[in-house]
């Protein structure tokens, strides 16, 4: 029998099924057996696919169904589907306001009507009826309905008070036997509290309260069990938050707490309680008031917490600190009472190990903070700085050593700690704060990392501030590297400018200046030297001069220079001997650019040219100068002020950076392409080999004449046998050997200093090799500033070759790390920001034969290059030129509408043979010749 014979038999031999939802797919029905599941994520998840689904479908056969399959569900035999089914009707009754809640309320009396319902299964009917009327409840809807239908619902809450009491009389025995029972009883109480008044509950239970000394032991055994249950799941068991609001209702919190929680749950060893303590800890923020708060927050939880994040440091452990981010973050944007979120943020401060608290000092939820909490918490920081209060911290020791030690070392990782917290609220921009309150902490960081108050000052408010513990250099260098980390360029959109339209760097030297005034109440840490002093002064009259300047309409380039003497004036306190003659130098930089400015000026007016302004240029040339110092103050110095320049950039200021650099190099032709750099690399290869043979017949001509000299010193002391008369070294005497040793170890010793110079000269000629590298790196600092800063420039695009040139190189040659250091800096700042950007030019204006142009070079470099990761290099920077391309305006419509085909890739409208240009025939191609030869293709048509 064939095999269609046989399948034909076998469909023929099933049952029609009927229409309708028997027939749906599996993924509807699974949705009511997910509802089910004692997995409360699953339950919710299954809940709120179910009302997207209906949504969708609009189908009333299945909504009819589900309102079917959900009430049946209320009478589940299994205690944790009942709630599942409860929840999933009031939400459906919820989404639905079309479905009457009267409709529904009758099908739950019918369905497990009391009267009619099997002897066996009344308990069920009873939990049917209970967790119904709870559905109607939660459903939100009976504020809305007519009168009628709150008249039957009341109608039924009675009638559900004596069906729950019975239910309670029978089950009172194991009430607290299992954390469902438990949370049906809680839920009841929740929903119908005027069922379960006290009276009625002692009558049920023994006592007028759940939470009392007798019943802790029994709700200690049903939270052990609930917190292993979700072990799994590492979630909050909602009877241990029931219970919580529950002991806050019946004023039983602190019994609660202690009893249940602190010697309940974390006697046991850590783990599942544990977890279930602290995040009970975390949930239970949003119901305390203060004072239960700071009971809470400086307690044995607290403690015990702290105790696992720092074990939880190590490695494949597990980690509950980003759930307690959560809840305090939920926490803070719910609370609008300051001193509930103060005593959160000061509780968990408090939390320390050895001194350091245990929350990071970067912590986000810190953008919550009203702005008076705010500035609170700072208060509170910097009065911890100044005068440490251990004994206020809820702190715990990993550590053994005496006791002067460790309160020395808790006092400078607070210290840190508040340094770190306090530049953190000045970085992150998310912060709601005020101007005020950034320089404030801008000031207090710069006067203790380099100033200390002999006296309090009236108008200097760091000085009112006493220290109980003196600094130590420790905290100070602390201080010192947190204040020129500081990021305050984003205190308003124009970068490193405040509101009033000054710089911040300003304000900060002019209150250094104030402080340098006052030798006699404040001491300075670093003493100005008399020079170094001269130099403050001198760049104080520098700015002055130019903030002259830029009233009279040059406020960019006096900006510019203003902010590089602000800052290199800053750094003197940081790095005096390094800019003392740095500050000296950049007045003379200066001086010359304002004469060269000047001579320009007078030919711009002569020839009426419209060149523009140098200064750019002159600048541009300074920080170079600059960069070519081995300081990192100095570096980061640069950056920040060509960062501020980079909109003023010209495309001479952008060669003098390529060209001082080496970056890249002009080829004289178009057709020097692979060819000429196989040749060249063949002459390099030569000229290497050269230079190896080179110094091998220099050694060997050195090992040549010192062995001449050698004879020649033993020729002299005739200690050199001959043929001729036979002599020996045994035939001379102790003053010849004394005078050959002589002649000998003077021989040696210039040996030995000639071989000493080639290796010092060889050393020198590697250290300025690593310098220029060096140098080089620091120039792809402002390059990668450029690329971020005006990535909508056309002048990024004269970047492409000179990135791709370095990548080609370094890719090509064997290299040390340091030039793989440099190698990776480039094809970072190419590929990542370059290549990858959001923003990129799209008013080429007259450029596009050129960038045309460029397309076509790197399209025809790549079909030569043998190293396939170069290729990719030049695959993104061909889709960057397209990109750039495809951003130029259009002139007419078959043009958009070529463009678009071009993106749209439509082969399949296109004939294929008009798709290849002329110079492409089709061959077998490799993976990567296939993707450029296909680029090539799309490019040529859209040309066309």
């Amino acid at each position: 029998m064939s095999v269609e014979m046989v399948e034909l038999s076998a469909k023929s031999s099933e049952p029609v099924r009927p229409a309708g939802v028997l027939q749906q797919n599996r993924i509807f029905l699974d949705f009511f057996w997910d509802i089910a599941k004692p997995e409360q994520e699953v339950r919710l998840k299954a809940v709120e696919n179910l009302i997207q689904y209906l949504k969708t479908s609009n189908k009333e056969d299945e909504l009819e169904y589900t309102f079917k399959r959900l009430v049946d569900g209320l009478a589940h035999t299994r205690e944790a589907a009942r709630p599942g089914f409860s929840l999933a009707l009031g939400q459906v009754l919820s989404a639905f306001e079309d479905i009457s809640l009267q409709s529904i309320l009758d099908r739950i009396k019918e369905k497990h009507n009391l009267q009619t319902v099997k002897k066996k299964l009344v308990r069920n009917a009873m939990f049917g009826n209970l967790f119904g009327v709870l559905a109607l409840h939660q459903s939100s809807r009976l504020s809305k309905v007519s009168s009628q239908l709150h008249s039957s619902f009341l109608k039924k809450t009675d009638v559900f008070e004596e069906v729950l009491l019975g239910a309670l009389q029978t089950d009172l025995a194991s009430a607290f036997s299992t954390p469902e029972q438990l949370q049906l009883l809680l839920v009841a109480l929740q929903r119908f509290p005027q069922t379960l008044k006290p009276k009625k509950l002692k009558k049920l239970l023994g006592s007028s309260t759940i939470i009392n000394n007798d019943n802790i032991p029994k709700l200690i055994d049903v939270l052990k069990t609930a917190a292993r249950s979700v072990k799994k799941e590492r979630i909050l068991p909602a009877v241990a938050l029931d219970l919580l609001k529950l002991s806050l209702k019946e004023d039983s919190f602190q019994l609660f707490w202690k009893k249940a929680i602190v010697e309940g749950m974390l006697k046991e060893p850590p783990g599942p309680t544990h977890y279930m303590s602290f995040r009970l800890l975390g949930s239970s923020l949003p119901h305390l008031s203060v004072a239960q708060l700071k009971e809470v927050l400086s307690g044995e939880v607290m403690m015990h917490y702290g105790e696992h994040v720092v074990s939880a440091q190590k490695p494949d452990r597990f980690k509950l600190a980003p759930e307690m981010e959560v809840y305090v973050s939920d926490f803070l944007q719910g609370c609008q009472d300051s001193d509930r979120q103060l005593a959160v943020m000061v509780g968990f401060s408090s939390l320390t190990n050895q001194g350091y608290p245990v929350v990071p000092s970067v912590w986000r939820v810190v953008q919550h903070l009203q702005p008076d909490v705010l500035q609170s918490y700072v208060d509170w920081l910097k009065n911890m700085f100044l005068q440490p209060q251990l004994d206020k911290l809820l702190d715990f020791s990993t550590r053994k050593g005496s006791a002067l030690y460790l309160r020395e070392n808790s006092i400078f990782r607070l210290r840190k700690w508040i340094v770190a917290r306090l530049t953190s609220i000045v970085d992150n921009h998310h912060v709601k704060k005020q101007e005020d309150l950034i320089m404030d902490l801008a000031r207090f960081v710069f006067f203790h990392a380099f100033f200390s108050a002999k006296k309090a000052s009236a108008n200097i408010t760091e000085t009112e501030g006493k220290l109980s513990f003196p600094l130590d250099d420790r905290t100070r260098g602390v201080l010192v590297s947190s204040f020129f980390g500081m990021k305050l360029s984003h205190l308003s959109p124009n970068s490193s400018v405040l509101a009033d339209g000054t710089m911040w760097i300003y304000h900060l030297v002019q209150y250094a200046q104030v402080l340098l005034n006052q030798p006699k109440s404040i001491h300075s840490s670093q003493p100005f030297s008399p020079e170094q002093r001269q130099a403050w002064d001198s760049m104080l009259e520098s700015v002055a001069n130019l903030k002259k300047k830029s009233k009279k309409g040059q406020s960019a380039e006096s900006g510019a220079f203003q902010q590089l003497f602000l800052l290199v004036g800053m750094h003197l306190f940081k790095a005096p001997e390094e800019l003392l003659d740095l500050m000296k130098d950049l007045q003379s930089c200066m001086d010359k650019a304002e004469e060269k400015k000047s001579k320009k000026k007078k030919k711009k007016e002569a020839t009426d040219l419209g060149e523009e302004p140098d200064w750019v240029e002159v600048m541009v040339d300074i920080l170079l100068s600059l960069l070519s110092q081995p300081s990192r103050h100095i570096r980061q110095v640069c950056k920040t002020v060509f960062s501020s320049i980079c909109p003023h950039v010209t495309a001479t200021a952008l060669n003098t950076i390529l060209d001082v650099s080496n970056l890249y190099k002009e080829d004289t032709s178009d057709e020097e392409d692979d060819s000429d750099k196989d040749e060249n690399d063949e002459a390099m290869e030569e000229d290497d080999d050269e230079e190896e043979e080179a110094a091998e017949e220099m050694e060997g001509e050195v090992d040549q004449n010192f062995r001449l000299e050698l004879m020649k010193v033993l020729q002299q002391q005739n200690a050199l046998a001959t043929e001729q008369d036979g002599s020996s070294d045994e035939d001379l005497d102790d003053d010849a050997m004394m005078e050959l040793d002589k002649s000998l170890a003077a021989l040696f010793s210039e040996q030995k200093k000639k071989t000493q110079a080639k290796k010092d000269e060889k050393t020198k000629l590697q250290k300025e090799k690593n310098l220029v590298r060096d140098f080089k790196i620091k120039v792809l600092d402002l390059i990668e500033v450029f690329v971020a800063r005006q990535a909508g420039s056309p002048l990024v695009l004269g970047l492409v070759e000179p990135l791709l040139g370095i990548i080609d190189r370094g890719m090509s040659s064997e290299s040390n790390q340091q030039e793989q250091d440099f190698l990776r800096r480039a094809a970072d700042i190419f590929r990542n920001q370059l290549c990858r950007s959001k923003v990129y030019c799209k008013t080429v204006g007259d450029r596009q034969e050129e960038l045309h142009g460029l397309l076509d070079k790197l399209m025809t470099k790549t079909q030569k290059l043998s190293d396939s990761s170069v290729c990719l290099y030049y695959f993104s920077a061909s889709l960057y030129v397209v990109k750039v391309l495809r951003g130029a305006p259009t002139e007419t419509k078959e043009e958009q509408s070529a463009e678009k085909t071009a993106s749209d890739v439509g082969l399949s409208q296109t004939d294929s043979s008009s798709l290849f240009p002329p110079t492409i025939t089709i061959r077998r191609l490799s993976h990567t010749d296939f993707l450029f030869s296909f680029f090539l293709c799309i490019y040529w048509r859209w040309n066309d």
